[in-house]
């Protein structure tokens, strides 16, 4: 499979470190003024290069917030420390502030760099504490390009690193939307298993578009989810009676705080995050591009995605419409279709999942006998599927939820069973993933839990014995 070069392609500039002959790269240092020709001590030819010249004005904002949130908290005191400056202290305090804020963003990135070896991508950071991070190209988990608001006024673009093993994000902040787009692809590129001379060569791979979410269908799904409308409720009460209870208005805005901020993310900010949302298919996995004002660009590598989620609000099942989440190891990327119709999201869990047909999973749900006395009501949501790809688990009434766990990706397998539920004859069986997720199938009769704990440890080690690789373009199984 050789993806053909898209916009950005072909452009050595922007494909990988300057006249690097680890890395295949052919670039004139010179015509790049954001390239550094200084030579790597620790292995003698790797040429480094230094982020976007904007990056100085974003580091900027550390030290300047610091200073404004110092200043808040001296309140009063600050105001007279500044109302017994004369006129000319004040502006010379102020250009000397400009002088150390513009110095202290220069510096910091004037000693950052990045450079490619044949196995890992290294970036060296610190003013006063040096930091060198080495990223295995083979541990890359997913290299995302994010876009704020005003980094896209200025046209650059931050590149966030996805490593497996590592909860910490490095990232490259700022290179110019080019550069960060060509070196996402090779990046990508040397994780699947291309040659470094390759890699540089192919550009961005070619898309093609599985789904999108229209701003309309966005938004009477977000009028359509109770979660938000219940906290309006408290939201619009609490505050009331702890005025009334205080007789202080600052009391009754604090308690009301948290529960705005929660409608807010469950509302507007996710609308603002979740607009646009278009899934497409490429060699290097289904890349996600979403937001309003941020503007994100996400990639979910084939064979790495440890659990998917199907969600199915109450008000959303009449209509048909369901949300679907997943879990990748090391990468932050939780949503892969944030509302569509149930036939649109079971084919883009097709690609995620090869061989997984929803349709054709038979759930079984728990026992009435013992089930009800254990967990009253809410036992009727709980089901259990086995397919030879998949652990489905069902749980939930109200809201319904549904974990599909591929066998391969089970790192272990637990029955755990209380004094109660022991009485009642019923256990629980969970399956834990490498993502630090685990997926519980819930009140199965004892006899059945016993059988599945080792059926599902047999059938996890075949799975993995005939998994496709990590390195998702070699090996059996590239053609996905």
């Amino acid at each position: 499979m050789s993806p053909a070069p898209a916009d950005g392609a072909g452009v050595p500039a922007t494909g990988g470190p300057a006249g690097s002959p680890a890395s295949g790269s052919t670039v004139d240092p010179a015509a790049d003024p954001t390239t550094d020709p200084t030579t790597d001590p620790a292995s003698g030819s790797v040429v480094e290069r230094r982020l976007h010249p904007f990056t100085p004005l974003r580091r900027a904002w550390v030290p300047i917030a610091a200073t404004v949130g110092v200043i808040a908290q001296q309140g009063d005191q600050a105001g007279r420390w500044v109302a017994d400056l004369s006129a000319l202290l004040r502006v010379a305090a102020v250009v000397g502030l400009i002088v150390v804020f513009g110095a202290y963003g220069f510096l910091s990135w004037w000693f950052t760099h990045y450079a490619i070896t044949d196995t890992e991508l290294r970036i060296r950071s610190g003013l006063f504490f040096r930091r060198t991070a080495h990223i295995r190209l083979d541990r890359l988990q997913a290299v995302d390009v994010t876009r704020p608001l005003l980094a896209r006024l200025t046209g650059v673009a931050s590149l966030r690193l996805d490593v497996i093993g590592t909860e910490d994000k490095d990232q490259l902040s700022f290179l110019s939307e080019k550069e960060a787009v060509a070196l996402r692809a090779e990046l990508l590129a040397r994780a699947a298993g291309f040659a470094p001379e390759e890699a540089v060569s192919l550009g961005e791979a070619p898309e093609r578009e599985l789904l999108r979410v229209t701003p309309r269908e966005l938004l009477v799904s977000l009028l359509l989810n109770l979660g938000a409308w219940v906290l309006l409720v408290p939201g619009l009460t609490v505050p009331v009676v702890v005025w009334w209870l205080s007789s202080s208005p600052w009391a009754a805005l604090v308690s009301v705080l948290p529960m705005l901020g929660a409608v807010w993310a469950g509302t507007a900010g996710r609308f603002l995050t979740e607009y646009d949302w278009r899934v497409a298919e490429s060699p290097d996995g289904l890349r996600l591009d979403h937001g309003l004002l941020d503007r994100a660009h996400e990639t979910v590598p084939p064979g790495r995605v440890q659990n998917v989620r199907i969600v199915e609000p109450l008000l959303w099942r009449r209509r048909g419409l369901v949300r679907v989440e997943l879990k990748v190891a090391g990468s932050d990327n939780t949503v892969l279709v944030p509302v569509a119709s149930r036939d649109a999201a079971t084919a883009v869990i097709a690609r995620v999942l090869p061989g997984v047909d929803l349709a054709a999973l038979s759930f079984s749900g728990s026992p009435r006998t013992g089930s009800r006395w254990v967990v009253p009501v809410w036992w009727k949501g709980y089901a259990l599927a086995l397919s030879p790809e998949v652990f489905a688990a069902r749980h939930g009434r109200l809201c319904r939820r549904t974990d599909l766990v591929p066998h391969a990706k089970v790192q272990s397998v637990r029955l755990t069973q209380g004094p109660w539920s022991r009485a009642r004859g019923v256990a629980d069986v969970h399956v834990d993933t490498g993502a630090n997720c685990t997926v519980t199938a819930r009140l199965r009769p004892e006899p059945e839990a016993a059988t599945l704990l080792h059926a599902q440890a047999a059938r996890s080690r075949t799975s993995r014995a005939a998994a496709r690789p990590d390195r998702w373009m070699t090996g059996a199984g590239a053609d996905a």
